[in-house]
């Protein structure tokens, strides 16, 4: 009997032990009919479920299931903002329409955007497609408001230093007294009314502000001494380019007395570079008498060089033992050509002529003399 007592209880057992396979909650409290879960009546933890559903736990509508939002409190007009109830940081909202990564966290995968990934700061992300630096830290020497030392006022030392005041003789310079002596023409020709020499000197001594002028012009006919004349003369520069002199002139002549006069006048170079001498005579038979003279030098080459020369004369009187009449005188035009073998020494070929006016040409013609003259001319010029 006991032995069939247990054999009873084994087999109730073992039905048992079968059906708890088949139903692993078999034996739970759940409802009289089933669900369809498997794990229904299972209490869950809250932790696990959301790890599925970010709702889970959530007293939601039974419409709202396909809202992925459904039961969180929103602002009236959030429905439109996709990321309305999530926890962002503060930002200008704004720039999300530029920039649709705008407080998002991105995955490593996002290489088109050159910023991905980097810590920065809280800013207006509407610049950012302008500057492609902003938000980098940028090192300090860069920055536009980095502050510069201005330049300091001068000081008394520092004019002092830059404009010093120079001392009398402080520096070298050249010898205050100077001098030139030009051997102007020094010359000879042969012609039909004989052969002859003639010469012209001018010279100078003294600074540059105040000088000696000797001049010198004269002839030789035949053989013989003809008219010569000298001027001596004290110049005083007015301008750099032009002197005021005054002094003497004396004239000698072989047949005649010998005549001196005062002598003032002004001398230099006038525009285009024409040496011009105006000189007044006063005194003597004649009065008074004017004389002119221009000349100008022609750089064909840098050696050969063509000087034109014009003179003329006019007497306020007549002197009829030197043949001078009241008027223009006489006029005499040259041209010499010379080449400067050094530029002290030059050779040089030329042609005169000269011409006799108004009352002093007929004092010649009384005299049976004639009144004009041409000659070919050859000679030297040098200074020192």
């Amino acid at each position: 009997m006991k032995t069939l007592s247990h054999s009873l209880l084994f087999l109730a057992l073992a039905a048992s032990g079968t059906a708890f396979a088949q139903d692993p909650h078999a034996g739970h409290g759940a409802a009289a009919k089933p669900s369809a879960d498997p794990h229904a009546g299972h209490a869950k933890p809250k932790a696990k479920a959301s790890a599925h559903d970010a709702h889970a736990g959530h007293a939601m509508p039974a419409a709202a299931k396909d809202d992925p939002h459904a039961g969180h409190v929103m602002p009236p007009k959030a429905k439109d903002d996709p990321h309305a109830g999530h926890n962002m940081p503060a930002m200008d909202h704004s720039a999300h329409a530029t920039d649709p990564h705008a407080g998002h966290t991105m995955p490593p995968a996002a290489k088109d955007d050159p910023h991905a990934g980097h810590d920065m700061p809280a800013m207006d992300h509407s610049a950012h497609g302008a500057d492609p630096h902003a938000g980098h830290t940028m090192p300090a020497k860069a920055a536009s408001d980095t502050p510069r030392e201005p330049i300091p006022v001068p000081t008394a030392e520092d004019f002092a230093a830059a404009f010093p005041v120079l001392k009398p003789h402080a520096m070298e310079h050249a010898s205050s007294f100077n001098s030139l002596v030009v051997f102007d023409h020094l010359e000879g020709w042969n012609n039909d009314h004989g052969s002859g020499q003639a010469w012209g000197i001018d010279a100078w001594f003294g600074t540059d502000i105040d000088r000696l002028w000797v001049r010198m012009e004269g002839s030789r006919n035949d053989d013989k001494l003809g008219d010569w004349s000298a001027d001596a003369l004290y110049g005083r520069s007015i301008t750099p380019w032009w002197d005021v002199v005054a002094g003497v002139r004396h004239d000698n002549s072989r047949e005649n007395p010998d005549l001196t006069r005062a002598a003032i006048g002004f001398q230099g170079m006038s525009p285009y570079k024409f040496e011009v001498s105006a000189m007044a005579y006063l005194g003597g038979s004649r009065k008074a008498e004017l004389a002119f003279e221009v000349e100008y030098d022609v750089l064909l080459t840098n050696r050969l060089i063509l000087q034109p020369v014009v003179e003329a004369s006019i007497a306020a009187d007549d002197d009829l033992r030197r043949g001078v009449g009241s008027g223009l005188g006489h006029v005499e035009a040259g041209l010499r050509l010379r080449y400067e073998i050094t530029r002290r020494f030059a050779p040089y070929v030329g042609f005169l002529h000269e011409r006799k006016f108004g009352r002093t040409a007929d004092i010649h013609r009384d005299a049976g003399e004639g009144v004009s003259d041409s000659r070919w001319v050859a000679g030297i010029r040098f200074w020192f």
